[in-house]
């Protein structure tokens, strides 16, 4: 477990590395800018990592936002992913997931690098139980809620681009979140990815 956390990690720093070589335009405030405005729109999304004692689980979170001000960005992502859990963690049951969902997000940056997050989401989950004395396996599925909430790091200019990397936690405690074991323990959720924007603004 070391090993793949480890690796997320250094392949997170060299995606900042080589982020951080194009030649960022100057810091500017959308504040004073007037209505709508086509340039602040981003696309993007990034991996995810969640890890605990018997459990693991990786997916992706495609998401499309605005940057309503050079010091918050709102918008709505989709989550896929998978999840495996240790039956001696499971109440004897070793189980594997697929899960589903969608959320909205604002992300506040109280200083230009540094941003806090929040995020409720709605899942949908497949999954399968199977008891390893037996083998004997069931599917079920099930709906939850969730609230993420955490913060996190980004190399981000309002109209160009954002690499970011974020550490968030379920703040509720619905028992078939995919953000919490078998035992209802949390289970830390890590992203990292990029953000481009709809159409890059051009700095004289």
């Amino acid at each position: 477990m070391f090993k793949k956390i480890m690796l997320v990690t250094i392949c997170s720093g060299l995606a900042h590395i080589v982020y951080s070589q194009r030649t960022p335009a100057p810091y500017t405030s959308t504040e004073t800018s007037k209505g709508f405005q086509k340039e602040n729109i981003f696309l993007g999304g990034g991996l995810n990592l969640g890890f605990g004692t018997g459990s693991f689980g990786v997916g992706l979170n495609p998401e499309v936002g605005y940057s309503i001000a050079n010091w918050m960005d709102a918008g709505i992502a989709i989550n896929a992913s998978y999840q495996s859990i240790n039956a001696d963690y499971n109440y004897g049951y070793s189980q594997k997931s697929f899960n589903y969902g969608a959320g909205i997000f604002t992300r506040i940056y109280p200083i230009q690098f540094l941003f806090l997050q929040i995020q409720p989401e709605h899942n949908w989950s497949n999954n399968t139980l199977k008891d390893p004395s037996t083998n004997f396996s069931q599917k079920i599925n099930f709906q939850s809620n969730s609230l993420l909430a955490g913060i996190g790091y980004a190399n981000r200019i309002v109209g160009q681009g954002n690499f970011y990397t974020v550490i968030m936690i379920d703040l509720m405690s619905d028992l078939h979140s995919p953000y919490r074991d078998g035992y209802n323990h949390i289970l830390p959720v890590i992203r990292a990815g990029f953000n481009f924007y709809l159409k890059p603004s051009v700095k004289k």
